[in-house]
């Protein structure tokens, strides 16, 4: 028998937040496959359409990170909970240095993180899981038309490690992930952008653009036993962006 868990995730139940479309979608297919009963956020109806594409047997539930109340009923409702994924974002490029712009960015990408990282908390109630929050390259560098995703990714990070510290006694592990540049919707203008595209593949070791699949093992991964010492920690899935 090998390290892998003979049942994989059978029998534990997982919500991605944001998990009906783009990196989300893709974690999402990763548990699955792994045999996870896997709910999943959307908060728009096109993103809950989208999700259709998970299958018949994954639960879909509208929710806005923004909604402390909102995000502490859903959870709460959740017949179990074993493992969080918060993939929810939103990127305002040239818009941020505004800063009500600025505040809105933060409000869903930080706050929206610590308010499904705190309710999970609860609804584990002491029995252990996992958190996975979601970073990014701009965790470690500026990035100046994108002051307020720049300061939330950051931010994530460190609400990473402070977590980790704070949930530990209660056996839940947190942990997050950097995306490098992965190809969703969120990066199509710069994915259709010759210039602004092909500097980034000119960087990036592996030659080629991640797709939302390639986060889907990262996140199994830290989920499973074989991470069970691993806490605190932001992961790059970057291609080798960051080694240049």
């Amino acid at each position: 028998m090998g390290l892998w868990p003979q049942d994989g995730f059978a029998g534990k139940s997982v919500l991605v937040v944001g998990g009906c479309t783009g990196i989300g979608a893709g974690i999402a297919r990763a548990f699955l496959a792994e045999g996870a009963r896997l709910t999943v956020t959307g908060v728009a109806d096109s993103d809950l359409d989208a999700g259709a594409a998970l299958g018949p047997g994954v639960d879909r539930q509208r929710l806005d990170v923004r909604d402390a109340a909102a995000v502490a009923a859903l959870i709460a409702g959740l017949p179990a909970l074993h493992h969080v994924v918060c993939t929810a974002g939103i990127i305002r490029r040239g818009e941020e240095l505004d800063p009500e712009v600025f505040d809105a960015v933060v409000d869903v990408n930080l706050g929206g993180s610590m308010r499904v990282a705190a309710a999970a908390r609860t609804r584990m109630g002491g029995q252990g899981g996992t958190i996975l929050l979601t970073a990014s390259m701009l965790s470690f560098f500026g990035g100046g038309l994108v002051p307020g995703y720049s300061a939330s990714k950051g931010g994530i990070a460190q609400l990473t490690r402070s977590l980790a510290i704070a949930y530990a006694p209660e056996g839940i592990r947190v942990n997050a992930l950097a995306p490098g540049w992965i190809a969703t919707d969120l990066t199509r203008a710069v994915q259709d952008d010759p210039a602004r595209s092909g500097a980034i593949l000119a960087r990036t070791p592996l030659k080629r653009w991640g797709q939302p699949e390639d986060l889907g093992g990262a996140a199994v991964f830290l989920a499973s036993p074989l991470a069970g010492f691993i806490t605190g920690v932001v992961l790059p899935v970057d291609g080798g962006y960051l080694t240049v």
